[in-house]
């Protein structure tokens, strides 16, 4: 029996597989959808002044990520902001269709995201699906003056732009390939572990195509077998890394951080949309300071100093144990968790007719394994971090 093919990569494995190399933004989302000052350059400039509005201009502070960033057992070769990935979301959306309601509306999917993203989700308790956050979406977009204005000079109304899982390029369901799951993985994998060179992005977003799958619906997909591969595995190994026990218990454990800061009072929910990640860590860390020279008086107290060792355990942790059963609670933070599995199976186009494609995993033994892998694998059933007291 063959071993799993994730099995190898276990966390130090995967991080430290690829060489640094430098990223830049703004070449990335170049690939994406050229810009340039010459007549036929392909950017659309009527995302300009959306992207100013203060309800995109938010996400600035909110990472991709979901609070990988601020911890040291992560090694995130850059930040990569909601905004970014908005933004990006929006030009691959441009690029194929040439639709502005479509546009638009990948541009506006986040505006609800919260700070640190998904941690959201966890602290929700919806680790499984992670669409927590999405539930005030259109209710934020309703209520957007400044929206409304802009939306109106377009001749487009709310409704066209409120809901982007109604446009299959943009949003379809795991295992489909779709602008929204496209963008998060290409510079998920150049920040987490570097997996990913400017030329293979280059040549898989070229690679690319629209689609009819199963249903009828357009998809985008792969014009040629090779790069799907090359794809899909790369894809699955960054689902891989979301699916191992580390990012588990970094997301679980900021989340009850979140949670447990707002029980102390030293945040708020407002916070969570009104603050950036780094005045959050900072109006954190302000608050333990004041603390600190104070003498203990309750059990409140002991509750304080309880939220204060979380943080600093996930501030400053650069392993954790990956064990069968919980580790003694009084000196571990133990975290056993299913979770979303972010993995793709793109269609592939047989022949020259773009109604004539194929699941990858129909056509390649290669990729079928890989996918099979992945959702077969399964972490040891808890990891635990020592509480930093």
């Amino acid at each position: 029996m063959l071993m799993n093919f994730f099995a190898p990569y276990d966390w130090n494995t995967i991080l430290n597989e690829y060489p640094p190399q430098t990223y830049s933004i703004k070449a990335y989302h170049q690939i994406l959808c050229p810009r340039s000052e010459t007549a036929d350059s392909e950017y659309p400039d009527f995302l300009d002044k959306y992207i100013a509005l203060p309800l995109l201009q938010r996400l600035q502070g909110v990472g991709l990520l979901c609070g990988t960033d601020w911890t040291k057992l992560y090694k995130n070769r850059f930040y990569y902001s909601r905004l970014d990935h908005s933004i990006g979301v929006a030009l691959i959306i441009w690029h194929f269709t040439k639709d502005k309601a479509q546009t638009i509306a990948g541009l506006l999917h986040d505006v609800s995201t919260p700070v640190f993203s998904h941690v959201s989700d966890f602290r929700k308790g919806d680790a499984l699906t992670q669409t927590a956050t999405e539930e005030d979406n259109a209710g934020i977009l309703h209520h957007d003056s400044e929206l409304a204005k802009l939306l109106a000079a377009d001749g487009l109304t709310i409704e066209q732009v409120e809901d982007y899982h109604k446009y299959p390029v943009a949003d379809n369901e795991i295992p489909q390939l779709s602008a929204d799951r496209l963008e998060y993985m290409f510079p998920s994998g150049m920040a987490l572990c570097g997996c990913w060179t400017m030329e293979e992005i280059e040549r898989c977003y070229n690679d690319l195509t629209i689609l009819k799958n199963e249903d009828g619906l357009d998809e985008l997909g792969f014009k040629t077998l090779e790069t799907a591969e090359l794809y899909c595995e790369r894809f699955c190994m960054i689902g891989h890394i979301l699916q191992l026990n580390e990012n588990k218990l970094t997301l679980q454990l900021l989340g009850q951080i979140m949670n447990r800061a707002v029980e102390q009072k030293v945040l708020s929910e407002d916070d969570f949309m009104a603050l950036s990640e780094k005045e959050i860590i900072e109006k954190l860390e302000a608050a333990f300071m004041s603390f600190s020279g104070s003498p203990r008086k309750s059990n409140i107290d002991d509750d304080f100093l309880y939220l204060k060792s979380l943080y600093q355990t996930f501030r400053t942790m650069t392993q954790i144990e990956h064990t069968n059963a919980p580790l003694p609670e009084s000196e571990y933070y133990n975290v056993s968790l299913n979770v979303k599995q972010r993995y793709i199976n793109p269609l592939v186009q047989m022949g020259t007719d773009s109604a004539t494609s194929h699941r990858l995993s129909e056509v390649s033994a290669k990729s079928r394994r890989i996918i099979e892998d992945f959702l077969a694998y399964k972490d040891t059933k808890f990891g635990c971090v020592k509480i930093k007291r």
